[in-house]
């Protein structure tokens, strides 16, 4: 499992326990701590997980209300846990997060690969509609991006062909 996924991962299942045991913001980092050492004994970044878990429990005021607007039929405390979590992380990654270090797509695919791993049977569609949503009321952010780093090496040589011309 990639290092980052792997981080995503700890970091949502701690979310999970937060929220499970009463949103208890002082137990979040003995959460996440007691977490990496169960999930990902040895991970590289650990503060990567810290800052994911600390960052969407900072930032759930705005968070949350793009949940309940995004899915209206689903009041937020009717979202199973699990969905519940992985979507405010998907959302802050999406909303908040760095698009040079993780563009919208790869928040929303990881999201999605949450989902598919911790959720419901429907869960990965759930979590891609309401992020879907919100990339696309967003303006769809490097819908367009061509850079040569997300080019396959194919197309890098054929771009490298036009511009010798």
């Amino acid at each position: 499992m990639a290092n980052r996924h792997l981080a995503r991962s700890v970091a949502m299942q701690s979310l999970y326990e937060w929220d499970f045991k009463g949103k208890k913001d002082e137990n979040l980092e003995e959460i996440v701590r007691k977490n990496i050492k169960e999930f990902a004994p040895g991970i590289e970044d650990d503060a990567f997980v810290y800052h994911l878990a600390s960052q969407v429990i900072a930032n759930r005021e705005k968070i949350d209300p793009l949940i309940e607007k995004c899915a209206p039929e689903w009041p937020l405390d009717q979202v199973t846990v699990v969905d519940r979590n992985i979507l405010r992380l998907g959302i802050y990654e999406l909303i908040f997060g760095n698009y040079e270090d993780v563009p919208p797509k790869v928040a929303i695919n990881e999201a999605i690969e949450l989902a598919k791993s911790f959720g419901g049977e429907s869960s990965g569609r759930f979590v891609n509609g309401v992020l879907g949503t919100i990339y696309r009321e967003l303006g769809e952010p490097m819908k367009d991006d061509q850079s040569k780093k997300h080019n396959k090496p194919e197309e890098n040589e054929k771009n490298d062909e036009k511009t010798e011309a």
